[in-house]
């Protein structure tokens, strides 16, 4: 085992942990508040020409004003597509079609789903900080294994694990910073 070897074990690691953090921060920005954002469409997939296409793929989507979401798809013979596409969703918004754009208005939130979208954005956090702790714990089990084979001595095993750790503190402390971001945009108005 060389030096190449865990280099490329704790750049492997850093990727995964960094990856569930990404992961957890694009489900975040889908969570819809009572501000107008585009990316609470990144999710839904429209019936485009045979195949299930994200909506930013065949219409330019923005936010006019900050409770209305204003869609233009590039094909105006799909307008009736990408509204199924949004009924379809658990978004709750209901699409208004002139013929040419699907206006979306974002309708302020309730104390009780304000409460609810709290504590799913709360299990989301939970969910990337578990796979955050899970690729910790298959790294050490890794250098664990690497050491019992005498690829490492244990003075390497512990130096590395703790450097494991420092990135699991600072991937899980990521997290937390999303977390408090999200919880802060649901409760203002």
């Amino acid at each position: 085992m060389n030096n190449n070897d865990l280099d490329k074990l704790m750049q492997d690691t850093e990727e995964a942990m960094q990856k569930a953090v990404e992961a957890i921060s694009k489900e975040m920005a889908s969570i819809r508040t009572g501000i107008a954002s585009v990316s609470l469409l990144d999710n839904i997939k429209v019936e485009c020409y045979g195949t299930s296409t994200p909506i930013n793929q065949v219409a330019t989507v923005s936010a006019p004003e900050p409770k209305l979401l204003m869609i233009q798809p590039w094909d105006k013979s799909i307008i009736p597509n990408i509204e199924k596409a949004i009924y379809g969703s658990d978004l709750g918004l209901t699409p208004v079609n002139d013929g040419k754009v699907i206006r979306l208005k974002v309708p302020s939130l309730t104390e009780e789903r304000r409460k609810e979208l709290t504590k799913l954005v709360g299990r989301l956090a939970e969910e990337g900080k578990i796979s955050i702790r899970r690729t910790r714990s298959d790294t050490n089990k890794i250098l664990k294994d690497m050491e019992k084979e005498k690829e490492i001595s244990e003075d390497d095993r512990i130096r590395y694990e703790n450097e494991v750790q420092k990135l699991t503190d600072k991937y899980c402390g990521e997290i937390d910073i999303l977390l408090e971001r999200k919880k802060e945009e649901l409760m203002k108005e």
